[in-house]
């Protein structure tokens, strides 16, 4: 670590391309409904065009982590940015639904290549006793990103249609790369054996399971489906087992898992990407089908959320380094769990549009108290030469969370609109956005019911968060390390 040079710029050129990338991991939410009408999907199809980048962001990071301490992390997040950039053009003028989720999965693994290299950053540049300040800005551009994706989506897609929420991304890539060229140091690299056998068993684990999650509904919940999601928990399994028996270098390395709060903080983190991830989906179906809302009238419901988690984030950070983080995280979970309840009982056809404003902003505070001090707590603790794999294993974790949260969201809205009498989906009508008065109650109601599936799911977090034990200080660390 050179305390010598300012990191500070380095991090705010990494932070505008992990902005980039998190942003287009919801922006597509609130183009989903344009989508469906322009490329002629299905709901299944077109909540394909979110998983297919989440699964292939989320399976290649504990690689990619590693891929950092190998060759540099500026090295390789520079050739993730080049791909991403790329892969957003593609997205932008593929012609058909299968071309587009294609383009998305070439898009994620640029996705995958950078991430980790933001935290390894953070991690090997800012001392232990400082990085909450610098977790508090990765973690405001973390929940604005997420929040901000379906407003910029909306815009845009009322004003220069839906290709273009992956157009904006070149420039701004562009931009991201020479920032990124100049001011990111080059840092030491560490020699790294990468497990292939490890790769192949998460990744064919991880499809396998989201696969049959996803699809379910697709075939009925037939005996093939529940082959499928069982034999993905078997490989996942298998996976876990040679990891444990790995004693050169293992891909997940396990005894991360030994620190209690790293551990703690990869279960709340999860279900973190889950909720945020499954949240958006059945909002803005709700806003632009019920309410009668175009994508930008549906987006700015969000203002709220964006607006509060970007000014409480930076002030939650500078927090984290003086305060136990259970208490901020547990009371950032606990109130997001209790926003999404409320917002569910007010997603109805004829609610003000106030009541759903004020649950949408308690989110955003929610989200201010959970990103940077699960975030700190996961690293705190974390040698320099293991900052590559920790930071891999926590964002993909997270990541893991969102691919999950979108297949069983994707599924959950399918069976609650079939329930309401309404098939397989909104699509035998000629588009989400032009439903008849005698759909939008039954309509609404399974979008209302799909929101508590998240909600539900915070509670996992907010269990993990409350059970944190205190950071190690830098004194014990140094004698913890010393043993």
């Amino acid at each position: 670590m050179d305390s010598t040079r300012n990191p500070w710029p380095a991090l705010w050129a990494l932070v505008l391309g992990f902005f980039m990338i998190l942003v287009d991991s919801t922006i597509v939410a609130v183009a989903n409904p344009a989508i469906m009408t322009d490329l002629q999907a299905d709901v299944n199809m077109v909540v394909w065009v979110t998983s297919a980048y989440l699964l292939t962001y989320a399976v290649p990071l504990l690689v990619t982590g590693r891929l950092g301490d190998r060759f540099g992390p500026k090295n390789i997040y520079l050739i993730g940015l080049v791909l991403f950039t790329g892969a957003s053009f593609w997205c932008g003028v593929s012609g058909d639904i299968s071309m587009l989720i294609v383009a998305r999965a070439f898009q994620g693994l640029g996705a995958a290549l950078m991430t980790p290299q933001t935290m390894s950053v953070i991690t090997r540049t800012f001392p232990p006793d400082r990085r909450g300040t610098a977790m508090g800005l990765w973690g405001a551009v973390a929940g604005v990103a997420t929040l901000v994706g379906p407003l910029a989506g909306g815009v845009l897609v009322d004003s220069l249609g839906w290709e273009w929420i992956f157009f904006v991304n070149v420039p701004v890539g562009i931009l991201a790369f020479v920032l990124a060229w100049k001011l990111v140091p080059s840092l030491p690299t560490h020699t790294h054996r990468f497990d292939i056998p490890g790769v192949v068993l998460s990744a064919a684990g991880m499809f396998l399971l989201v696969f049959g999650i996803q699809e379910g509904s697709t075939y009925d919940w037939g005996r093939g489906v529940w082959i499928c999601i069982g034999a993905g928990l078997l490989v996942l399994a298998a996976f876990v087992v040679n990891q444990a028996r790995n004693t050169d270098e293992p891909l997940l390395p396990l005894g991360l898992f030994k620190d209690r709060n790293f551990s703690l903080a990869n279960i709340a983190i999860s279900s973190m990407g889950f909720a945020v991830t499954s949240m958006v989906l059945p909002l803005m179906f709700y806003a632009q089908a019920v309410r009668g809302l175009s994508p930008t009238g549906a987006a700015l419901l969000m203002v709220p959320m964006a607006v509060i988690t970007g000014v409480c984030a930076p002030f939650v950070g500078k927090l984290v380094d003086r305060t136990h983080p259970r208490y901020i995280a547990g009371s950032g979970f606990l109130l997001f769990a209790v926003s999404l309840g409320w917002l569910a009982l007010v997603m109805t056809p004829d609610s003000a549009t106030w009541e759903l404003l004020i649950p949408i902003g308690l989110i955003g505070l929610a989200n201010s108290c959970i990103w940077s001090p699960l975030a700190a707590t996961a690293t705190h603790n974390l040698p320099p030469q293991q900052a590559g794999a920790g930071s891999g294993v926590y964002n993909t974790t997270r990541q893991v969370g969102a691919v999950l949260g979108s297949a069983a969201i994707g599924a959950l809205i399918t069976a609650r609109l079939a329930a309401q009498g309404l098939g397989g989906g909104a699509s035998e009508h000629e588009g989400v956005q032009d439903l008849p008065d005698v759909v939008r109650e039954p309509f609404s109601t399974a979008m209302s019911q799909s929101v508590w599936l998240p909600a539900a799911v915070l509670l996992v977090g907010f269990l993990a968060s409350v059970a944190f034990a205190r950071p190690l200080r830098a004194g014990d660390r140094e004698k913890s390390s010393a043993r």
